[in-house]
This record gives structure tokens, sequence and C-alpha cells, in this order.
């Protein structure tokens, strides 16, 4: 690929291109076919990856392997773009496998070990994109722009041998004992191996619409249930007095409880409230855990998880009621100023009937307390895979072999990146889920 620093432009359409397997599918007689070694179905951050790995592997063992990355997309990197506010969170400076959810910790572990946040690092340096980390944790280009990734990344799958097509989406796939057969809105194309790299359902204009998690089924791989955003803006009913307080931001605690009062999950930082609810990291976080806990009891109708949230993280009730037991002369809402925006110690404080100024009676205490510690969120539901940043949900890595990303069931097939039940918390985890998964699938299938 030359150095120019845009996404190259669409390819030709696949049936253009003349070759010697023809195929009649749906009543197309000879339609001509592409070949390809190997197809990588969609070309985002975990295909393009897949694709960098294939190319150079091929390379390093002196093969020639035609490998094609297919994705429906006019303009690749649409999710790249976007990501960390159009600067793109290429990794986290620690990654471990208590950053995420979805498939079991042993599993991610051993995907993540493979290729790790420094390799991550070195990578990109290589490729000529510096990172640098910032106090949160978060690597991002020096350029602090996405396009640099976007273009680095485009510029090591082409140069390491793999021909983009795009826009061509692929509507099915089919398995015989000559390899794929790939039916695409640009052609047919048929490959020995398949690398599955749609994402899941989030974001779905960027292509990852769930289109993924049908071509696995129909592959004869489950999904788990429930598949749900993650990484969303939570929403609370019309009206709710957290709305009223709508662009005040503020590090809070969030605590996913069940019935009994057992913690479930907890998460920690920057809250926002906004006209419909709450987001924030904090909030994002904890979002895929309260969506599948609800949706876990709606199915076994066991009573709901709860949700509420600690204004003041990291203090306990204990330690508030003594807060607020000795003012020093001073009233209430002053006490709480020193710890909480004005407008949240005044909104508490009207909750729970409690005196602005003066003495502070048991009963109002008892109330200010509990809010300030646990006020109960009455979640209504999410802002939907439109606005989730990923999907909680997918391919189960129990029908992964998890040293080659090939899967258990359909010799050949690999898969990588979002379309798995993996995903991160928010910080640039699950990019790095995708450059570990997209390595290991790239080289293997490749070998």
């Amino acid at each position: 690929m030359t150095s120019d620093t845009h996404a190259p432009e669409p390819q030709p359409a696949l049936s253009d291109t003349p070759s010697s397997i023809d195929a009649a599918i749906d009543g197309h007689t000879h339609a001509p076919v592409r070949q390809a070694d190997i197809a990588i179905v969609g070309a985002g951050a975990a295909g393009l990856f897949a694709a960098t790995w294939a190319g150079r592997t091929t390379r390093d063992r002196g093969r020639t392997l035609s490998i094609l990355a297919v994705d429906g997309a006019r303009k690749l990197g649409a999710k790249i773009l976007v990501a960390g506010g159009g600067r793109c969170n290429v990794t986290h400076w620690q990654v471990t496998e208590s950053d995420f959810a979805g498939s079991t910790p042993p599993a991610i572990r051993k995907v993540l070990a493979r290729f790790t946040a420094d390799d991550t690092v070195a990578f990109f340096k290589a490729a000529g994109v510096e990172l640098k980390r910032e106090d949160t944790g978060k690597l991002f280009p020096i350029t602090d722009s996405a396009r640099t990734v976007l273009d680095a990344l485009v510029r090591e799958a082409t140069r390491g041998g793999t021909t983009l097509v795009h826009p061509a989406r692929v509507e099915a796939i089919t398995r015989d004992t000559a390899g794929f057969l790939i039916t695409t809105s640009a052609g047919l194309l048929r490959a020995g191996r398949v690398i599955l790299c749609t994402g899941g359902k989030s974001l779905p204009k960027s292509g990852s619409d769930g289109g993924g998690h049908l071509l696995a089924s129909s592959l004869g791989h489950s999904l788990t249930a429930p598949i749900v955003p993650a990484l969303v803006p939570l929403v609370l009913p019309a009206g709710h007095w957290i709305t009223a307080l709508s662009g005040l931001t503020l590090p809070a605690e969030l605590v996913l409880s069940a019935v009994t009062g057992k913690r479930i999950k907890a998460s920690h930082g920057s809250t926002l409230c906004t006209h419909f609810g709450l987001s924030g990291p904090a909030v994002l976080d904890i979002s895929r855990h309260w969506l599948v806990a609800r949706d876990q009891a709606a199915v076994t109708a066991s009573p709901p998880a709860r949700l509420s949230i600690n204004w003041l993280p990291g203090t306990p009730p204990d330690a508030v009621d003594a807060l607020l037991l000795k003012p020093g002369g001073r009233g209430t809402l002053a006490i709480l100023r020193d710890h909480l925006p004005d407008r949240l110690a005044r909104q508490l404080c009207e909750l729970a009937g409690a005196p602005t100024s003066g003495d502070l009676p048991r009963e109002p205490r008892k109330r200010l307390v509990h809010l300030l510690t646990a006020t109960p969120l009455d979640v209504t539901g999410d802002r939907g895979f439109t606005l989730a940043e990923a999907t909680a949900g997918g391919v189960p890595l129990s029908e992964v072999r998890l040293d080659t990303m090939e899967s258990r069931l359909c010799p050949g097939l690999y898969f990588a990146g979002e379309v798995l039940d993996v995903d991160g918390r928010i910080g640039g985890f699950n990019f790095q889920w995708a450059w570990a998964s997209g390595f290991l699938a790239g080289t293997a299938a490749a070998s």
C-alpha cells in the first residue's frame, strides 16, 4: 500500500474477477467465483489485525497464500474512528482477565497471554504509531487521532499481502469438502479457511449489526444468552430527580446486588447525570452486568437484582453517619458541600426530609445516610446497541480452540474480536481483546 493517509478505495466486485471455479448458487448457473486461501469476514480492528498476522506468518514461512478481507462498509474502520472520542484508546497499560466479562477468566487469560499490552505497544511503535499513557492508564496515539491507528492497521494488513474488498457484505457462508463458499453482495468467494471478525451488535451503523452471529450459527455454533449491549448508558424513569441534575459529573460507586443484599458487582469512577438517566465510565462498566442480571431474572422468574449508587465512593454508611453527627456548628448542607456539588446535596437533603441547617434529627439523618451511600436506581432500560460501545454475549469460547481460535465444531473456521462471548470494561480492553484474538487467529489460519 502507498503512504496515503486515507483508507483504500473499494475494490472491484468479486464477481468481476475471473476464476477457474464456477458454482451454481441461488439460481445463478456458472456464477464466477473468486478464490482465496484465507477469507477474513469483517475488516475492523480484529479483522485488520488478523489479516496483518496472517500475511506476516505467510511471508515468514516462505509461502504464498492469497488473503482477502471482506467488509460491508464503504469506508473501513468506522468503529475505530469513533473510539475514545475520536482518539482511539488502543489499549490499557495493564490488562488482566479480571477486566473482562462473558467467558471464564482462565479462558480469557489464556488468549490474552499470547499477545499482551506490551506486544501491542511494540506493534504500533514498529508501525509508526507512538502511544502515550494517560493518568487513567489508557494508552492513546500521541497524535490524539484515531485516523493514525486506522491508517497503520490498513497499511500493515495490505503490506502483508491482504487484499481489502469493500463494500461487500457477507450474506451467507456454507461449508463443503472443498472449504467455504461465501456469498457476498458483490459476488461469490471460495476460501480454504475463514476468520470471522464481524463484531457483535454494537454501533450497527459501523457494520456490526449481529450478522456475524447469524453466520456463526449457520456453521453450527451456539450463542450465549442473553446478548445485550455493553458499555451503554442507562435510562431512568421520565421525570426522575436525577434527570434534573443533567450535566452534573462526579465520582461515584455503582453497586449491583442480589435481592438478599449480596453484592454481585461494583464499579467506581466518573458518573454523569443526564436528561435520560446516567452515563459515564462507572455506569458504562456496570451496564452489562445489570442487563444480564435483568434478563436472567426474567427467564427464571426470579427477583431482579438491584442497582444503587454511592455518591461518596469508598465511604461506608457508618462513616457518613459519623460525619453528619459532628457538624461542628455547621449545617448539614454545608457539610455535604465539602464532598458533593451543591445541586446534588440540596436534592438529597430534600428527598430525605433533612433540614439544610440547624439540628439534624435521627430519622432524617438515617434516610440521608441511606441516600448518600445507596440511592436505589429504578433503571428502566438502556440506550441500546446503537449507542453501546460493545456487546455482551456471542460465540462461547468453549467452542473455540484457545491456542488457535479455530472452531471446535467447524474445521477451518476461526474467530476473533467482539463476535465472541468476551467484553471488557471501558479503557481500551476491548481493543486489546481484538489484538490478542486477531493475532492468534491470523497466525494459526496461515500456519
